[in-house]
């Protein structure tokens, strides 16, 4: 079982790098998957670059970058999605790594560690309307880290209930991927 998790934040100095350095710590201690962690700011994604709709392209597509985003994606049985909150929403680089595939996601399970002034709940709800539509299944549990509470002058310092949060939704997201993987076989 593999688990891709994915820092959606690409601007300098985010934040959730540091979230998604301490997801992969805490999940690498777990021995019922393989977790990697995924910068998306490493994959430098242009904003719907492809010339055929990802769901016609079956996974054929022009752009180096995006062929390179569908190999990672592909690979995964599941992921945990490490979201900012923008405006009361998703972040706009997460959402087009999103979009500019479409098969890659199918049947395949992710939960959400989101990060915001208001811990990043309203990203969450956002996600969960648009993976449903990839057949990408949420689990109920996630982690919901506040800018007030979870980080301090030095940074990312999570209080200590979040390792148990954490592992709570890896404790869901596990089972749902082995699940839903019988349906791309």
């Amino acid at each position: 079982m593999k688990i891709l998790i994915i820092t959606g934040s690409t601007r300098p100095g985010r934040a959730g790098e540091a979230v998604g350095n301490w997801v992969h710590r805490v999940a690498s201690q777990r021995s019922d998957a393989t977790y990697e962690l995924v910068d998306l700011a490493d994959y430098e994604l242009e904003l719907l670059n492809e010339p055929t709709v990802p769901g016609a392209a079956n996974g054929n597509y022009d752009n180096a970058a995006t062929r390179r985003w569908s190999e990672k994606i592909a690979s995964a049985d599941g992921f945990v999605f490490v979201t900012p909150e923008y405006n009361h929403g998703v972040p706009a680089a997460m959402k087009n790594s999103f979009d500019v595939l479409y098969p890659e996601w199918m049947n395949k399970a992710v939960t959400f560690v989101s990060y915001g002034a208001d811990a990043g709940v309203r990203a969450v709800e956002n996600w969960r309307v648009i993976v449903i539509n990839a057949f990408l299944y949420a689990t109920r549990s996630v982690v919901s880290l506040s800018l007030f509470t979870d980080f301090g002058e030095g940074g990312f310092a999570p209080q200590d209930r979040r390792a148990g949060e954490l592992n709570g939704a890896l404790d869901e997201l596990v089972p749902l991927a082995g699940a839903v993987k019988t349906l791309r076989s």
